[in-house]
Order: C-alpha cells, then sequence, then structure tokens
C-alpha cells in the first residue's frame, strides 16, 4: 500500500511541476501548432534534462549543485538563451499556421536539444529535483515517488502537444500570432529575471 501511495504522490508531483505555463510548455505548445513529434521532441529533452539532475543528486553532488557561483552560471547562460528563444518565436509570429506545418528548418534532434538546454540551464530545475528527493529520502519512498513523476511527466509532454496539434485548425492566424508574441515576452521576461539574479 505504502508503494502505491508513494506513486500517486509521485504522479501529483508530476503534474505539478509539468502542467503550469513556463518556457518549455510555451515552447512545446508553439512547436506543436507545426509539428506533433518536434514538440515531443522537446519534452523529451526537457524530461532528459531532469533526470540528469536525478543522476547527478542520486550520486551526491548536491554540495556542487548548491554553489553559488554554478546557480549563477545557469541562471547567465539559460536567461540567455531564453531571450534567444524570445527573438526566434517572436520572429515567426505572422507567419500562418498553415506556412508554419511545412517548416522544415528545424530537426527532432534540435528541438530535443533545445528542451534539454533549456531545462538544464534553469536553476529552478535543480532546486525542484533537491526539493522533492530530500522529501522523498525522508518518506523513505524515493525510487516509487521518482517513478510516479516520470511517468507523470511523460503522459504530459505527449498528450498536451498531441491535443494542441489535432485543434491547430480552430486556431486562427491571428490568434496564433497572440500567442507568439505573449510567449516570447514571457520568455524575455524569464530570461532577464534569471540575468538579474545574479546581482
Amino acid at each position: 500500500m505504502s508503494i502505491l501511495v508513494s506513486f500517486i504522490k509521485g504522479l501529483a508531483l508530476g503534474f505539478g511541476a509539468a502542467i503550469p505555463l513556463g518556457p518549455i510548455n510555451l515552447l512545446i505548445m508553439n512547436e506543436a501548432l507545426k509539428s506533433y513529434k518536434k514538440a515531443v521532441a522537446i519534452g523529451f529533452g526537457a524530461m532528459s534534462a531532469d533526470i540528469t539532475y536525478l543522476l547527478l543528486i542520486s550520486y551526491g553532488i548536491t554540495t556542487y549543485l548548491q554553489k553559488k557561483i554554478f546557480i549563477d552560471t545557469l541562471s547567465a547562460l539559460g536567461g540567455t538563451f531564453l531571450i534567444y528563444l524570445a527573438f526566434l518565436i517572436f520572429k515567426t509570429r505572422n507567419k500562418h499556421i498553415d506556412k508554419l506545418q511545412i517548416t522544415k528548418n528545424t530537426t527532432l534532434l534540435s528541438n530535443y536539444l533545445k528542451g534539454y538546454i533549456l531545462t538544464l540551464l534553469n536553476p529552478y530545475t535543480v532546486f525542484f529535483w533537491l526539493s522533492v528527493t530530500t522529501y522523498s529520502n525522508i518518506n523513505g519512498s524515493l525510487s516509487f515517488t521518482l517513478l510516479g513523476m516520470i511517468f507523470a511527466i511523460l503522459l504530459w509532454i505527449t498528450i498536451m502537444p498531441y491535443l494542441v496539434y489535432r485543434k491547430r485548425s480552430l486556431i486562427s492566424d491571428k490568434f496564433s500570432s497572440i500567442v507568439a508574441l505573449i510567449s516570447s515576452l514571457i520568455f524575455l521576461l524569464f530570461g532577464f529575471s534569471l540575468l538579474f539574479e545574479i546581482f
């Protein structure tokens, strides 16, 4: 019974981490207007970065992950990368949805790397996984909680872009342009807030 409870807790934590509207979800939604596979690739990249930090934490590298120089470096690189992505999204904001769908300028690998790098360079990812693993260790349920979390994230990164992709025909060009504009502004805010935290 305790295993099931731990798994359910992990599911709740996983959905809690995956669902809020942040840079990764915005990136996935924007890409899902063009290609379902490429949107999922971003999600898998993000999940791989999560797993990377989980492995580092499990090998006891938490001391180094919490050092100020490491967090500041992540903030600087992550902030710069977010500003770059904001520029890319802003640049294509007025393209018609049908033209976005036939765009071939990105590959599955490049989208995977976008998701991976964006999540890896986000200092909040470090703090999130540090707190989750600490909580799970205290409750003696680390493996099943983490399994539940990864399962929830996997469900989200496959189902959410599928729904966006399937309903893209109902989205007008004007609405798509507004979403892209808002997304780029949010990316800018996230980017500058990360750079600001260094000082």
